[in-house]
């Protein structure tokens, strides 16, 4: 068992594992996550469940993947009727405070939390229900996603970046006045909007990031990007435009704004680590962060999540504090998943007869330097996506599977970066008795299309208690929800 100690647990939003400087990026400048890195521990294999807030964040609430939980996407959501790693803890009589974005039906669910500050939840209770409509193909061309990153990549700033900053003061001022009182380890979970676009930022952080220095994404043009069915149809239904020779310029403007976002972030998470510190609490708190997805910026000619690439799928996670040798790179496999038997065991409670379905592992074994063989799952069943997707990754080698469309073998030793589709060639015999192997992994945690079916089977039947297909058309696209008091904005489809 590890030592008891306190957790204040950072999380972001769409934030590209590779795009910290403690992860190798050459040009994104992260020093107060490389610090968690440096004096701690970090996961160079760690996944989310589902590449879109909602499931992600009920998959790390829950330790449970989708297709054992119904919650699917961004309007059929965790609704506070399983315990989270929160009610475990809570109901052993230790504080788990949440400070921000949590992402769930409503405050008025028992979310498990002992207080929830400031949480964003999905508007109204029900959330963007346009990507309801995938279950018939009906989901309509979104060119607002295409806007938000072509046109508003510049110096500028958001309401989501006013957010973080009230979510810092907020974590600071809990810290404070509260962590001192608490007779037992508790938890400060601490979930911020950055990375998630618009990429506008601040001249100072613009200023970090020359545009005419930046990279351009990988395999974005055509003849160089995948063209599976699957990405084409992301493409058509979010409007993502031409992107060729023309359109460089933009594309290093969105890397721009979006580095100087992560370094935003960056910089908020390290006010909340002065203060923990200041205030006397290192010796007996742990430090933890990961994000709830990743994020594409032009590379394989996608923006955003909503598939199972690593540039989406793929995410950060640190660890330091007490207990956890400094300076440590695990490359076991992890997942969201495996956060809520680490944070009950973290603090000095136990699991309880009803986690039994929890499908994680603790990850503290693999902090204790014993690490395991692990396979890596995940699943996609909303926004922009015309079938169910999973992946099943044993040691290098991922398979990506799309109930109703071919398949994809990547080998992330000789390819990391998923420019070539091992299927691709009819002739490779080997690749595809691996992906035969691989597959029947698969099968063996859930029958893929069997829970692609009752994915859409829930989505008609929400649809349908919101009025129906045409009803929701109508209704126009949410962009992204709203922090908590600002005006909800819908926009068209066309």
């Amino acid at each position: 068992m590890a030592a008891p100690a306190n957790l204040i647990l950072f999380q972001s939003d769409n934030h590209n594992r590779d795009v910290l400087g403690c992860y190798g990026h050459p040009i994104v400048k992260t020093p107060n996550l490389d610090r968690i890195a440096s004096n701690g521990a970090r996961f160079a294999n760690a996944y989310c469940t589902s590449s879109l807030c909602c499931p992600s964040r009920a998959s790390l609430a829950t330790g449970m993947y989708p297709y054992q939980t119904g919650y699917w996407d961004n309007c059929i959501v965790y609704d506070g009727s399983r315990p989270s790693w929160a009610t475990r803890i809570r109901d052993q009589g230790h504080t788990a405070v949440s400070v921000g974005k949590l992402h769930f039906r409503s405050t008025e669910d028992d979310n498990g939390f002992s207080q929830e500050i400031a949480p964003m939840h999905i508007i109204d209770g029900v959330g963007g229900l346009m990507m309801l409509l995938r279950w018939s193909d009906d989901e309509p061309v979104q060119s607002n996603q295409w806007r938000m990153y072509s046109t508003e990549s510049k110096v500028g700033t958001s309401d989501y970046q006013d957010y973080d900053r009230e979510i810092s003061r907020l974590a600071i001022d809990w810290l404070t006045t509260e962590a001192a009182r608490q007779d037992k380890p508790w938890v400060l979970y601490v979930s911020y909007t950055s990375a998630h676009p618009p990429f506008s930022v601040p001249q100072r952080f613009w200023d970090m990031y020359p545009e005419e220095e930046m990279p351009l994404p990988l395999a974005f043009r055509a003849g160089e990007r995948p063209e599976h069915p699957a990405y084409q149809h992301l493409r058509k239904t979010k409007g993502i435009g031409q992107m060729g020779t023309a359109e460089e310029a933009m594309l290093r403007r969105v890397a721009a704004g979006y580095f100087g976002l992560v370094s935003h972030l960056d910089e908020q998470i390290g006010t909340v680590m002065d203060a923990a510190e200041s205030l006397g609490l290192s010796a007996n708190t742990r430090i933890a962060y990961t994000s709830d997805h990743g994020e594409s910026y032009g590379n394989h000619g996608l923006f955003g999540k909503c598939q199972l690439l690593e540039t989406a799928a793929a995410v950060p996670l640190l660890i330091s504090g007490p207990g956890i040798e400094p300076g440590q790179v695990i490359d076991e496999i992890a997942s969201h998943v495996d956060l809520f038997p680490t944070i009950v065991e973290s603090v000095g409670a136990t699991m309880a007869e009803a986690d039994s379905a929890v499908a994680g592992a603790s990850l503290w074994p693999a902090l204790r330097g014993a690490p395991e063989q692990r396979l890596g799952y995940g699943e996609y069943h909303a926004a922009h996506s015309a079938s169910g997707s999973f992946f099943l990754r044993r040691d290098t080698d991922k398979l990506i599977y799309h109930a109703d469309m071919p398949r994809e073998l990547y080998d992330l030793s000789a390819d990391p970066h998923e420019t070539r589709n091992l299927l691709e060639d009819p002739s490779n015999r080997v690749a595809h008795n691996l992906a035969d192997d691989l597959e029947r992994e698969l099968r063996n945690i859930c029958d893929p299309d069997a829970t692609n079916l009752r994915a859409k089977a829930d989505q008609r039947q929400r649809a349908e208690e919101m009025g129906g297909n045409e009803a929701i058309a109508k209704m126009g696209a949410l962009t992204r929800t709203p922090p908590p008091g600002a005006a909800i904005n819908l926009e068209s489809t066309k």
